[in-house]
């Protein structure tokens, strides 16, 4: 029985040297606790910059001609539904208003 536990103390020891060399070759976190650690958070890259250089840049937003048709044409396309009575309702006369009037 004795050299049981003998081994077992043994082999224990081995695989506690073996999981911690693998941690320091590797840059691992040794958690023998098993908590909840903000350490695989904290080790990401922050992802904001690589997004924002992923979108080109919009030179729409400062051309003011380019805003200025942009409006004259949303305009043109309400005053257009307007005539055919598909425009949005006048304030105050919409679905919710009626419901309340009802």
């Amino acid at each position: 029985m004795a050299s049981g536990s003998l081994k077992k103390i043994v082999a224990l020891a081995l695989t506690e040297g073996i999981t911690e060399a693998r941690a320091r070759i590797f840059g691992h976190q040794i958690n023998p606790t098993g908590q909840k650690s903000a350490h695989k958070l904290l080790r990401k890259k922050l992802i904001g910059e690589k997004v924002a250089q992923w979108y080109p840049y919009d030179i729409k937003k400062d051309d003011p001609l380019v805003m200025a048709r942009q409006e004259q044409e949303r305009l043109s396309k309400l005053e257009m539904l307007k005539r055919r009575g598909k425009g949005p309702p006048k304030k105050g006369q919409g679905r919710p208003a009626a419901k309340r009037n009802k």
